[in-house]
């Protein structure tokens, strides 16, 4: 399979944007599969520009995977499931500890990265590599921790035991706003449990999951157990429809908007796969007339405006009673126009 991997190798062009990465291994423009950085196994689809939402510019071209690509993932995954099941969970436990510890040392460029290509402030994305990390290091400890049960039998010369053990591959699609941690808490728990993933990050921000990658090449964590596709706008149907009927993958986690969960909740059903889905919602802010407006506008303000707006808690209707409303709006008038500023990821305020 490496031998096959390799032969469809290509280079896709980065921007010098990224000169301010100090470990230039963590900026990739391929995909990850089978532990080979490889540009589409045999799709012939062109790239897909990735884009620095502050100012326009393309920061990099990577390759649209589709068919070829996705089912070579999913192969890898399958036949390295076969292995990673059977190590112990001091061995995944200590190459999730390696890979936490990665990515502390890396911190200032994955957080570099994650503002290219996602816009964030930097003090922010520092924040959520520091969230991402955590996921990684709680489930480094969680994964010596899953037991089993011994249960009451109905017969006296018996004795009943339940045990836990890995479902299998397990395909995970991620959304761009939070490209990290989104990632992380879902890879870490499932590579804790035992089973092997195939990721498919948003086509916006593919970049942080495949320095998460590089980062999991070298904590050690074997071929083909962590496997990343980049796939753009037009082939993300065909693939997460793969995906889904897949009997090869056994579960598929998501987070993203309510009417893709429910196609992907119909397109699994096909093999009966077990999912976990993270779906939008309703967030309504309430001010009343007995609401201390200073504590009020504070709150609204982190609300609605963190990672400008783009978060799945992030206040979406605005409620303010009658009697406090020309006062309220005024003061949030006044701290928008005063205090929020349009600019580079990277600018000082």
């Amino acid at each position: 399979m490496q031998q096959y991997q390799r032969s469809f190798y290509r280079n896709f062009s980065l921007s010098r944007a990224f000169d301010k990465v100090a470990n230039k291994s963590l900026v990739r423009s391929t995909g990850y599969i089978n532990g080979q950085w490889i540009s589409d196994s045999n799709d012939k689809n062109g790239s897909f520009d990735v884009l620095n939402p502050a100012n326009g510019e393309c920061i990099a071209k990577l390759p649209r995977m589709s068919k070829a690509g996705t089912e070579l993932s999913i192969s890898a995954a399958a036949e390295s499931f076969k292995k990673w099941k059977l190590t112990s969970a001091k061995e995944r436990s200590k190459l999730l500890k390696q890979l936490a510890d990665l990515m502390v040392a890396n911190r200032e460029d994955l957080a570099t990265i994650l503002t290219l290509e996602a816009g964030k402030p930097f003090k922010e994305s520092l924040g959520e590599i520091a969230y991402a990390t955590s996921f990684v290091e709680f489930y480094s400890e969680e994964a010596k921790r899953i037991n089993g049960e011994v249960l009451q039998s109905p017969f006296g010369q018996k004795r009943l035991l339940a045990l836990r053990q890995p479902v299998g591959p397990a395909a995970l699609i991620t959304p761009w706003n939070f490209p990290s941690a989104m990632i992380t808490r879902k890879l870490a728990p499932a590579l804790a449990a035992g089973c092997t993933a195939v990721i498919k990050p948003a086509e916006a921000t593919p970049l942080s999951a495949l320095a998460i990658c590089a980062l999991v090449e070298e904590a050690g964590i074997p071929p083909g157990v962590v496997n990343c596709l980049t796939v753009g706008r037009e082939e993300v149907a065909e693939v997460g429809a793969l995906l889904c009927h897949s009997s090869a993958i056994r579960k598929l986690s998501f987070t993203g908007s309510t009417p893709v969960g429910k196609w992907l909740m119909r397109e699994c059903a096909s093999t009966v796969k077990r999912i976990s889905l993270e779906l939008g919602g309703n967030a309504p802010f309430i001010v009343f007339d007995d609401a201390d407006l200073d504590v009020a506008l504070a709150a609204v303000m982190s609300s609605k405006f963190r990672n400008a707006g783009q978060a799945c808690i992030a206040t979406n209707r605005l409620l303010v009673q009658e009697g406090v409303y020309e006062r309220f709006a005024a003061m949030l008038t006044e701290a928008v126009s005063s205090k929020l500023v349009c600019a580079d990821g990277f600018h000082a305020s």
